[in-house]
């Protein structure tokens, strides 16, 4: 299960109370600068600006591609460890606007994480160290420390000892 807080609405679905849970000159500001950084090719111009304007917590050597969209709304509730790459394309969200409620949830992903292109990862998600997700994937969910996922719905594709015997044997034939 998601670690996200909920939030009941009344009345009209939860985008229409949007201006009542963040104010409006954030998101302006948030989405200025998010627009900026998709299309900002220095790494660490990128990270810089996550870090200082957008409030990220983002780990040295981190690589966010080309058009990775970040949670325009609260992206302080991101958090990416060092060494990471975050795939062309990926969305990474941490609120959900419902009919009946919102959801608000932190995203944690770990160290040396590589997630592929086009990926979504949803609120209240924790990607643990070394974690492999593949493109195209719906992170619904946490994913182990290690461990190689994919698809949408994701599913656990290798777990981490199964990454770590594949890799054994591929250097094993690279030395034979």
């Amino acid at each position: 299960m998601r670690r996200t807080d909920r939030y009941q609405v009344y009345g009209a679905n939860s985008l229409w109370h949007i201006y009542k849970t963040v104010p409006f000159l954030k998101v302006v500001k948030n989405f200025i600068i998010i627009q900026l950084a998709r299309y900002t090719p220095f790494l660490n111009i990128k990270n810089g600006m996550y870090r200082r304007f957008l409030g990220m917590k983002v780990g040295d050597h981190t690589a966010f591609a080309l058009m990775v969209m970040v949670d325009i709304m609260f992206p302080e509730k991101i958090s990416v460890g060092r060494n990471s790459v975050i795939g062309y394309n990926t969305t990474i969200l941490a609120h959900e606007y419902l009919i009946e409620e919102y959801r608000l949830g932190c995203v944690e992903i770990g160290d040396e994480v590589l997630i592929g292109a086009n990926s979504t990862i949803l609120p209240g998600v924790k990607i643990g160290n070394r974690a492999v997700i593949s493109a195209g994937t719906l992170v619904h969910k946490d994913v182990p420390e290690g461990a190689f996922v994919g698809g949408n719905p994701m599913k656990l594709i290798y777990t981490k000892e199964e990454m770590d015997e594949r890799k054994r044997e591929e250097q094993e034939r690279n030395e034979s």
